[in-house]
């Protein structure tokens, strides 16, 4: 019995500051609907078409709605290279990809977001030159996804404040 009032006691502190649900209401809520309002540009070189294939998977249906945004997306990937062994050969690499975005407003053109998203991962640099770029290619694969993530859930909360000022 106390373990009940003492959940129903957190849930009424919580919903008294402010806490709400991000994608309340599912596919028709307001925030969905804006996300699936959001047409990503085409973005430049092979890291560009992974991280605007992720972003489409996750905002959405695409075509489903007419679109209101458009996001731009402006890629930076880098591969540094570090711990040298003793005949200056490198043992790992660091492989950073980092994404300026803006959300265009249409009926406009005004910028109304305007942010940057990141990751980086550390790949192992062994003797077969084969191995290395393809584990160079898997973090880019997986720094993509993150990436992608890290922009939708931006947007997201940018949609939930929009919505629930009206």
């Amino acid at each position: 019995m106390m373990r009940r009032f003492g959940l129903f006691a957190i849930l009424v502190l919580l919903s008294a500051c402010g806490l709400h649900s991000l994608y309340g209401g599912g596919a028709d809520s307001p925030v969905s609907g804006l996300l699936r309002s959001v047409e990503v540009a085409p973005i430049a070189g092979q890291q560009g078409w992974l991280v605007r294939t992720k972003l489409v998977d996750r905002l959405g249906e695409t075509g489903s709605s007419t679109a209101q945004y458009r996001l731009d997306v402006t890629l930076d990937d880098n591969i540094t290279s570090y711990g040298l062994r003793a005949d200056q050969a490198a043992t790992q690499e660091r492989r950073t990809l980092r994404a300026r975005y803006q959300l265009v407003d249409l009926s406009n053109g005004s910028v109304v977001l305007d942010a940057t998203a990141g990751s980086d991962a550390s790949v192992d640099v062994v003797s077969s030159a084969y191995a290395t770029v393809a584990a160079e290619q898997t973090a880019l694969e997986n720094l993509s996804g993150i990436v992608a993530d890290q922009i939708v859930a931006r947007l997201a909360i940018y949609a939930a404040r929009t919505t629930h000022r009206k």
